[in-house]
């Protein structure tokens, strides 16, 4: 489905481009076998892999020369292993895209991760794909029904790993609200957490945002599979109206900045990025193509019938987003950081 903003050029700021560099552009990115590698974080399966698959079917239409995209799995530490590689591994010349892991932007705000060694900031922003609310949710079986209940009895909840927002949102909660989730570490990917709640191994998923859940479980919401109990984001998304909101939490007038910060933190979305060092010129012909590729109506059938809910950003806005979360002042990145951090008592890896 396509999201509440209209997609045209006003969506996204439009970028010119003097016609020696286009043409250099469609020259670089033209011929047999040219291709460019989108590099998915998550195994097969679940929100990264369904929106990283509909952009490499239709963008590559709209780059000069018409290269064909590729996507390639690379999963690992959530998302520490394909961001690492988009950094220090792939070339530095617009031929890898990757949508990065929504959770690394806080990950290197705060220092969270040793093995998160790549700087978000020199990464080149094409887009961010999707802005949707994070939500925490249990299986309907659960005990858990609310928020409230989630503060009176332990509730497990799958996750992936460090540097993952499934890990850093219900350790948020438990150390900030007071809820008592139990947080268990080490599934690949989204999917395979789902398949732990219907199996019943876990009572619930870290996070995940709601235009996710349509794509990848569209049945799951409607039928009430699973429960949302909390949703992080600036405001609450029209289909959740009775889904409480982070910013509307009740804590101490101290604890206002850490909810302000993580609700903001959802915005990063679905954050897609080349590498760094890319040619300016091609940095600025991967926007314009996925601003085209918004409007073409190939794009737009696909997207609806996966159920994809798109709600695009432009790569400038989100790289204000993502400098200013790691350049915020270092007392206030301090209390977020001791905020996220999940107590030992609390995790299960």
């Amino acid at each position: 489905m396509i999201g509440r903003c209209a997609l045209t050029t006003a969506c996204l700021f439009s970028l010119a481009m003097p016609a020696a560099k286009a043409d250099g552009v469609k020259d670089f990115y033209s011929g047999p076998g040219k291709q460019i590698r989108m590099v998915i974080r998550t195994p097969p399966g679940g929100g990264y892999d369904l929106l990283s698959r509909l952009i490499s079917r239709h963008l590559g239409r709209h780059i000069p020369g018409e290269p064909n995209v590729t996507p390639i799995n690379m999963p690992g530490g959530g998302g520490i292993v394909a961001a690492n590689y988009l950094a220090q591994v792939a070339p530095k010349d617009g031929t890898v895209l990757s949508i990065i892991s929504q959770g690394l932007a806080s990950d290197q705000a705060l220092g969270l991760s040793a093995g998160f060694t790549a700087d978000l900031r020199t990464f080149n922003w094409i887009a961010n794909v999707d802005t949707s609310n994070q939500l925490l949710v249990v299986w309907h079986t659960s005990q858990t029904k609310s928020l409230e209940d989630a503060k009176k009895r332990v509730t497990s909840i799958g996750t992936t790993g460090a540097g993952s927002a499934s890990v850093q949102y219900p350790a948020f909660y438990n150390n900030v609200l007071g809820t008592k989730f139990k947080i268990i570490f080490g599934y690949p990917g989204g999917s395979d957490i789902d398949f732990a709640m219907e199996k019943g191994e876990v009572e619930g998923r870290g996070t995940n945002p709601y235009s996710d859940w349509m794509a990848s479980k569209p049945h799951y919401i409607p039928e009430k599979l699973i429960i949302p109990l909390i949703q992080a984001g600036i405001e609450r998304e029209p289909a959740l109206p009775d889904v409480p909101l982070l910013l509307d939490q009740k804590v101490p007038e101290g604890d206002r900045p850490l909810l302000e910060f993580m609700s903001q933190a959802s915005t990063v979305g679905r954050p897609l990025a080349t590498s760094p060092g890319t040619p300016p010129e091609r940095v600025a012909a991967l926007r314009r193509a996925f601003e085209e590729m918004l409007v073409d109506p190939l794009f737009i059938a696909d997207a609806k019938k996966v159920g994809a809910d798109i709600k695009p950003m432009s790569g400038e806005k989100l790289s204000t987003i993502i400098n200013a979360m790691i350049g915020a002042p270092s007392d206030a990145r301090e209390r977020v950081k001791l905020a996220i951090e999940p107590k030992e008592a609390d995790v299960v890896k």
